[in-house]
């Protein structure tokens, strides 16, 4: 029972509390690791579905300055008008393969005058702000487009300055250009007339579970490795004992004496970590300033002899 109050010390105690911490902490990131697997799962599967329905109008999809419904993010819808070169955004910064590039975003004015955004797709430059200079044209004139429903990005990343924005949102792009969009935007599918000279259209999401199933078995092997690791250095305590002693052992009782039935007394224990019986030789200690030594035995008589 001694040895159990060991543990009720208060390093102990503040051990057991981190212990504590860190397998909640593991456990909560592995159960959020597979939320994330749940979410890209049911993404997937929106993904899936949308791609293999029949192209709609935008109109029965999109609404001028609303939100795109999360059943509808990939839903391929077409849309028929004419592109307003002059308010191109140039999207910085996207990079393709580990290439520096830009994404090309137009408007394209419907017949209502309503604008759709349109993403036409990545080229890789070193351009870094606005200019649309070197940026291939869209078709001129009427232009039927496909493409897949985006919902806006949202934070200061979609501000609008000098003709360029870091991530796309329609009502930015609207307020930048003086014109009603509709809410959300399109990747850009296909376009009817095709331009003289086509951009890198945007791929569709992979269709797999990413590796959210072994990150959470990854957090809770954490968490077991770390509550194992506790019950494994607290039995090692309680097996050194109180003074901290570990193997010291009882020698076995002597057997009693058959002529008087007595038993002669026990041996002390011998800890595996005591120190070995003194030798008794002791080193004399000397005064070299003095020329002499202080050992009584090893100084000489007055006749010279020990």
């Amino acid at each position: 029972m001694r040895r159990f109050r060991i543990l009720l010390s208060r390093r102990w105690a503040f051990f057991a509390l981190a212990i504590v911490g860190v397998a909640w902490a593991t456990w909560w990131l592995g159960n959020w690791q597979f939320d994330r697997l749940e979410d890209r799962r049911s993404s997937n599967a929106v993904v899936e579905r949308n791609e293999n329905l029949e192209p709609a109008p935008v109109a029965e999809v999109l609404s001028p300055g609303g939100d795109v419904a999360e059943d509808d993010e990939w839903r391929v819808v077409t849309a028929t008008g004419e592109y307003a070169v002059e308010d191109t955004v140039i999207v910085r910064y996207r990079t393709r393969d580990g290439e520096a590039g830009i994404e090309v975003v137009v408007p394209l004015i419907t017949a209502d005058g309503t604008a759709l955004v349109v993403d036409r797709g990545w080229m890789p430059t070193d351009n870094r702000g606005g200019d649309a200079e070197g940026v291939p044209d869209p078709p001129s004139g009427e232009v039927t487009i496909t493409g897949y429903v985006r919902a806006d990005g949202t934070g200061d990343s979609t501000r609008v300055v000098d003709g360029s924005t870091r991530a796309v949102s329609s009502e930015e792009i609207g307020e930048a250009i003086g014109r009603p969009t509709y809410g959300g935007f399109v990747d850009l599918r296909s376009e009817d007339p095709e331009p003289a000279e086509t951009l890198t259209p945007r791929d569709l999401p992979e269709q797999n579970d990413g590796p959210h199933f072994f990150y959470g078995l990854q957090w809770w092997f954490f968490g077991v490795l770390a509550i194992f690791g506790f019950l494994y250095l607290a039995y090692d305590e309680l097996k050194r004992g109180p003074h901290g002693q570990r193997g010291s052992r009882r020698p076995p009782r002597p057997k009693a004496d058959p002529r008087t039935g007595k038993r002669p007394p026990r041996e002390p224990a011998q800890s595996a970590r005591s120190a070995p019986p003194s030798t008794g030789s002791i080193t004399p200690e000397t005064n070299d300033a003095a020329g002499e030594s202080r050992n009584a035995a090893a100084r000489p008589n007055s006749s010279g002899r020990p």
